[in-house]
């Protein structure tokens, strides 16, 4: 038995929208950083299933460049999220003010 693109599309979406959510309501940078990865992760399905449905192989190509852009992405933003505790003692984002002047 063979599942159309819509549910693969459907799963992306609803994936993509978790982790929408996760990003505009997480006071945690943790949470923030894997609400982050979700969405990258619904859009490597996403491209993933459009490269089935058109016997395409440039979709699996692209995804493996955003498997790669993400881990590099995890990697850097862990090692800020470690300065940032040991410098502040907190990973709560509103407590945050490195930037203002």
């Amino acid at each position: 038995m063979e599942l159309s693109i819509t549910a693969y599309l459907i799963v992306a979406v609803v994936i993509f929208a978790i982790g929408t959510i996760g990003v505009l309501t997480s006071r945690n940078i943790i949470m923030l950083f894997m609400s982050v990865e979700l969405m990258l992760n619904a859009a490597n399905l996403a491209l993933i299933a459009f490269s089935l449905k058109l016997n395409f192989m440039d979709g699996h190509a692209f995804v493996f460049l955003v498997l790669t852009v993400a881990a590099a992405e995890a990697a850097v933003g862990l090692g800020m999220v470690i300065n940032l505790y040991r410098n502040r003692e907190t990973i709560n984002i509103d407590r945050f003010n490195l930037l203002k002047w």
